[in-house]
């Protein structure tokens, strides 16, 4: 039996069962506050794997053969996923309309999709650990795609009643499939790639966003082949192939995890009331919430507002696709940004400038003396691209970040909870967005509708600049007392080294 006065002693170490950690000594009981805590490990040195053998600048030839079958199976997911949620919009509502159904009824079916997500994620992410992340990943994934095929089925029920009824059980279901998906694959990302967690994110990211641009194409082909069943049979089949893949290629969780459910001394556990309590977990969520309610904004509000350039529905959608391109393309980049330069609050505030100043020239905002033009438009759904993806992979990292330097057990418990609470913050702002969006279209056109995003993503940046300024008060106070306890012996709450010797190891703190 391993006696242990300090876990950080031991480079890389996770304690077991079978190790005793005991109380640390007065000696090293020099801990910071918790605010002066959390600033401090800002400067943290980035620390890979301790198995990585960093040979090469490309942070990818660094990853092991298993993390490279991992980055396979999640990015094929990813694409699927993203583009099975992109064939409702366009090809559901005309579906609908030859049911007799109305806007108001469709429009609600497809909202449901997000309050279903946005209530089941928490629950997910609660019992992730217990469950197990590769038979939540997996079998999800096998639900969703199940889900998928039978939501094409439903243009055989010709009655109204049984077509609304079964596609709001329908879309219940795929959206609980899409909540437990995505919470244990950031779980996943988080555990099993320590120190690369933000440009892995980005990474995957990049082809969730290749799936939104790809998936109407795609969707729109097989259409025209084979009617409203086809595209979601296939899409649903192919995502059904890929669980059943990833059921083969993924390690058991016994060889994922090999820690145990022991918490060490001084830990909090991890749980979604524990989590919400920490300011910067709420900080992370609103910037997300506020980045997911510009999407569905858009989806909702773009094309009516670009009706008036008579354009053809070719042109319409390589409208729609330069956003989402921007998105893709830029997130490989900012997910790296994120992790080796700049820290995510800071790449948060950067992300919400940019959606400001991009809905500044969609529109363009009614105050600005300019006329409503396609090419700056273009310039404003630019600019809204890359800040959309600064401000999703900076929320993920501050929140998961901040738990961590709180001092909760760096596991998958943990990760599961604070990815189970952003998809909930995210899927809340899908269901926001279109929402106010539609009704502020009806009631005072696009242009005085954008004022409504501005309004938000101000908040945020003053949120954010707020949050920022705290910690160079807190840093220019740690500097004249680093050398001093700052509390007393007694007081032996929480090890020194909580965060800083976190597996998760990036040098990026919220």
């Amino acid at each position: 039996m391993a006696i242990i006065t300090k876990a950080e002693d031991v480079p890389g170490h996770r304690p077991s069962s079978t190790d005793i950690l005991l109380p640390p000594t007065k000696s090293v009981q020099t801990i910071p506050t918790e605010e002066q805590f959390l600033d401090k490990i800002d400067n943290v040195p980035s620390v890979p794997e301790p198995n990585t053998k960093c040979k090469s600048n490309c942070i990818f030839r660094n990853f092991n053969g298993r993390q490279r079958i991992f980055l396979v199976v999640f990015s094929i997911a990813n694409f699927f996923s993203a583009a099975i949620f992109s064939l409702t919009a366009p090809l559901y509502p005309s579906e609908a309309e030859t049911k007799n159904a109305t806007a108001s009824e469709y429009g609600s079916v497809i909202g449901i999709f997000a309050l279903a997500a946005f209530i089941s994620s928490p629950i997910f992410g609660k019992y992730l650990f217990r469950i197990g992340p590769k038979l939540v990943f997996t079998q999800s994934m096998f639900i969703g795609g199940v889900a998928t095929i039978l939501f094409g089925c439903l243009d055989a029920l010709n009655d109204h009643v049984g077509f609304l009824v079964g596609s709001f059980i329908i879309r219940v279901v795929s959206a609980l499939g899409d909540a437990a998906f995505v919470t244990a694959s950031f779980a996943l990302i988080a555990s099993e790639f320590p120190g690369y967690v933000a440009t892995t994110f980005g990474f995957l990211e990049t082809f969730f966003g290749m799936g939104l641009i790809f998936g109407p194409t795609i969707g729109g082909l097989l259409f025209q082949v084979g009617g409203f069943v086809l595209p979601f049979a296939s899409l649903g089949g192919c995502l059904v192939v890929v669980s059943l893949l990833a059921c083969l290629v993924i390690p058991k969780e016994q060889e994922l995890f090999k820690e145990s459910s022991f918490l060490p001394l001084n830990k909090l556990k991890a749980d979604h009331f524990a989590a919400l309590k920490v300011p910067r977990i709420w900080l992370a969520g609103v910037s997300i919430m506020a980045c997911s309610m510009t999407i569905n904004f858009l989806s909702a509000t773009l094309e009516p507002h670009i009706r008036q350039f008579n354009l053809t529905p070719v042109t319409t959608g390589a409208v729609f696709m330069i956003f989402g391109g921007m998105y893709a393309i830029s997130l490989p980049i900012l997910g790296w940004m994120c992790d080796r330069v700049l820290k995510p609050r800071a790449l948060a505030l950067v992300g919400a400038l940019l959606i400001a100043t991009g809905f500044l020239f969609i529109g363009p905002a009614p105050f600005l003396p300019i006329p409503t033009t396609l090419w700056l438009t273009c310039v404003g759904l630019v600019i809204y691209g890359v800040g959309l993806g600064a401000g999703m992979v900076s929320s993920f990292i501050m929140a998961l970040q901040a738990a961590i330097g709180h001092g909760f057990v760096d596991n998958i418990q943990t990760y599961g909870v604070v990815s189970s609470l952003w998809n909930s913050f995210f899927a809340l702002g899908n269901f926001i967005g279109p929402s106010i969006g539609g009704v502020l279209l009806d009631n005072v056109g696009f242009r005085w509708s954008t004022v409504f995003i501005l309004g938000v993503q101000t908040a945020i940046i003053a949120l954010l600049v707020i949050s920022l300024s705290r910690r160079s008060v807190n840093d220019a106070s740690l500097k004249t007392s680093e050398s001093e306890p700052l509390l007393t012996p007694d007081l032996t709450e929480r090890e020194p080294n909580t965060a800083s010797h976190s597996s998760y190891g990036s040098n990026s703190t919220p």
